[in-house]
Formats: C-alpha cells, structure tokens, sequence
C-alpha cells in the first residue's frame, strides 16, 4: 500500500493537481510584498548575480507568487528523496530549474549543478536549513554558492498573520484562507572569498543571525 502511494504520489497528474490547488488556493491569500526592487533591478539591470535565501518552513506562501519570475530560469536545489520528487515536479510547473541533491545526499553534485545554473543564469534560490533541519540553521551551502558565482545573497522571509504549522521539523508555515501574508526580501549580502574555515564559519554564522533577525522582524510587524 505505501509502494502504491509513493506512485501516485510520484506520477504527473498528481503533481499537477498539487499544482493547480496551490494557485487556487492562494488566490485567497491579502498578498503584500516588501522591498522586492531593492535587489530585482541589480539582476535585470546591473548583470548581477543573485542568490534568494529562505527557511524550509516559509516557501509554501511563495509558490505562486514566484512565478513571475518563471522568464529568468531560477535554480532551486530539491533533495533526491521521494519527498523530493514529488516537490521538484511541482516547482518545475512554477518556473524553477530543479538541480537534484542535499546535504544528506548528491550534494557535491547538485551544487556543481547549481553553480552552472546560477553562473549561466544569475538567479537562483537556496532553502538553507533543508532539507531535514535543524530549523533556523544555515547550512554551509549558501556560502559556497555565493564563493563559487560571486553572487549577493538576498534573505528572504514569508509569514502570515493567520496561519496552520505542521508537525514537522520546521513547523512548516501553512496561511489559513483570507490571512494577511507578507512577502518580504532583506538587504543584499556581499560575503567575500574567505581563506580559512573560521572566516567561512563567521559569514555562515552570520547570515544565520540576519535570517532569524529578520523573521523575528516580520511576525513582530504582522502581530502589530
């Protein structure tokens, strides 16, 4: 039974139909998004090179709203579980490149995927703390990328005044219908090339701290 699950599950249409109720579904949404210029016009106008940032837990509320971008080509590295599988096949239906691997599994791949993409492409996105946690951390991956392309790393945070949370790892962020849900893109970072592995861990650390910062920031600001 669970065999037959996983195939549903894995198939097209199911990923279609997910698809599909996910715009409908956030149709509901009293959408409002913040600072999106302060990086967009550096990638359209300026040849930047820009890596999106974001926790496991908020990218749900993003999903239809990032299809504008659909036109640059975006990479988004899934895992290589079914999970992944089952995710990837609906963020291609948004727009995103998909580059399969993790930190648990193919990752040296899939980030020599991702830097090819990004290089070629100059946008990308990065969940930071996937894909099993712990909720918050950043993974050293986000560094790499933005070593290996020269690119800004731009955080970026959803919420929701109004919202469900699963029971998972990362309490992943589900908007109740008709909830006010915030978009919000932070300040650009330029980490330089770092020559030792304490520099490398003080960038990683600190983008971990200006990622928890600004969502703190933003459910303060929602709850208000």
């Amino acid at each position: 039974m669970a065999l037959k699950i996983n195939e549903i599950l894995s198939s097209k249409f199911a990923q279609w139909l997910l698809y599909k109720f996910i715009r409908t579904y956030s149709l509901t949404y009293r959408l409002e998004v913040q600072n999106e210029t302060s990086w967009l016009d550096d990638y359209l106008h300026n040849n930047g090179s820009i890596l999106l940032c974001v926790h496991h837990q908020q990218f749900f509320p993003a999903i239809r709203y990032f299809q504008r971008y659909k036109k640059f080509k975006p990479g988004l590295m899934i895992s290589q579980s079914r999970d992944g599988d089952f995710i990837s096949g609906v963020a291609n239906r948004t727009g995103w490149t998909t580059v399969r691997g993790s930190s648990t599994r193919g990752g040296q791949e899939a980030l020599k995927g991702m830097i090819d993409h990004l290089a070629a492409h100059r946008l990308a996105g990065h969940i930071i703390d996937g894909p099993r946690g712990p909720s918050g951390g950043v993974k050293p991956g986000a560094i790499r990328l933005a070593h290996a392309t020269n690119s800004v790393i731009v955080p970026f945070y959803a919420w929701s005044d109004r919202a469900w949370h699963a029971r998972s790892w990362d309490k992943f962020l589900l908007p109740k219908p008709f909830s006010r849900v915030v978009l919000r893109f932070g300040e650009k970072i330029i980490f330089k090339q770092t020559e030792t592995s304490e520099d490398f861990e003080e960038q990683r650390k600190t983008l971990e701290d200006i990622m928890f910062k600004g969502n703190e920031q933003l459910k303060a600001d929602l709850a208000q």
